[in-house]
């Protein structure tokens, strides 16, 4: 694999951003994460209204990274083999004989659209493809492509006929986005764009083998040992009766994030810190990534509920709370 220097990241990062700036208006934040998951080798929950270009976000970040895209349309009748594929009995050379056609999960960014609307065990296909990244049909097991990235999307208003996601399957995802409405301006922009002027044909920016290589990098990137100290602490301060628990954790918190939550923190903030330019992460990238890693890991309980607390709010409690060490 060829190698990349952390100037060629950077210079990747801009042109990236530039790209999409051409069709995305505002969402700078949702993009920067969006690529900080992509570069960890992490999938994304992206939670927001109808008509805030959820799709349109996903569709063109793969078109200026020139990476494979597919979009999946979760439906309360889709089936396993639906995302997957399927053995289907063909006849070759007077010989009945099985062929293995392809689902669409074998692309490089895959948009799982409205992933609650689908029933568990059609959840359940997909999220083992996210973990294992290879899929088995028969008797004959399949690597997905690299890089490999799910994005899904969920509807936070409408809950009737949606089947959420059990906590043990949204700890699959690295992070939980949330998109907010655009500003005034912003939302002029978006309707003088898009009700003006043709539509905009964005360009490739980087290629497949840009990609990997970032991912290596970001692997490969030294940390310090605060730093994971640090990490560790905060995941572990989510977790009600341990000793590391905060108050409110203990008052508030049914259940904390688990340890692919330090897994998460560590390498976003490894990713993040290149983006600035930086070649080790340090306990600020930790917490600039912490809402997003741990938000959807914390689930509060009634008296949370009673007194209007949400996991956001349990987590800015914590940032204030949990201190760095010093070495």
């Amino acid at each position: 694999m060829k190698e990349i220097s952390p100037e060629e990241i950077q210079e990747v990062y801009q042109k990236i951003r530039t790209e999409l700036g051409k069709v995305i208006v505002g969402q700078e934040e949702i993009v920067r994460l969006l690529l900080v998951s992509l570069f960890s080798r992490g999938h994304c929950l992206l939670i927001g209204v109808p008509g805030l270009a959820k799709t349109l976000l996903v569709k063109s970040l793969a078109e200026c990274l020139h990476l494979g895209f597919k979009r999946i349309q979760f439906t309360p009748d889709l089936m396993p083999s639906d995302i997957i594929g399927s053995e289907l009995l063909q006849e070759k050379d007077r010989r009945l004989e099985f062929e293995y056609q392809a689902g669409p999960i074998f692309t490089h960014l895959l948009l799982a659209d409205e992933i609650n609307r689908t029933p568990p065990k059609t959840q359940a296909a997909l999220l083992e493809a996210m973990q294992e990244r290879r899929v088995t049909v028969g008797h004959n097991t399949r690597d997905l492509p690299e890089p490999f990235v799910v994005v899904a999307t969920q509807n936070p208003i409408e809950q009737e006929g949606t089947y959420p996601l059990p906590e043990a399957q949204l700890d699959r995802f690295m992070f939980s986005l949330h998109l907010n409405y655009p500003t005034k301006a912003e939302e002029a922009e978006v309707v003088r764009r898009t009700t003006l002027n043709s539509p905009v044909q964005l360009s490739p920016v980087a290629t497949r083998e840009q990609i990997l290589a970032v991912q290596h990098f970001v692997l490969a990137a030294p940390v310090s040992d605060h730093v994971i100290s640090y990490a560790v602490d905060l995941a572990a301060a989510t977790r009600p009766g341990t000793p590391d628990a905060t108050p409110v954790t203990r008052e508030f918190v049914e259940w904390g994030a688990g340890p692919r939550a330090s897994q998460y923190l560590i390498l976003g903030a490894k990713a993040l810190a290149l983006l600035k330019g930086k070649l080790a992460p340090e306990t600020q990238d930790v917490r600039e990534v912490a809402t997003v890693v741990l938000q959807h890991r914390i689930i509060t309980n009634y008296r949370a509920t009673g007194a209007g607390k949400k996991s956001r709010d349990i987590i800015d409690s914590l940032l204030k709370t949990v201190k760095e060490k010093n070495y």
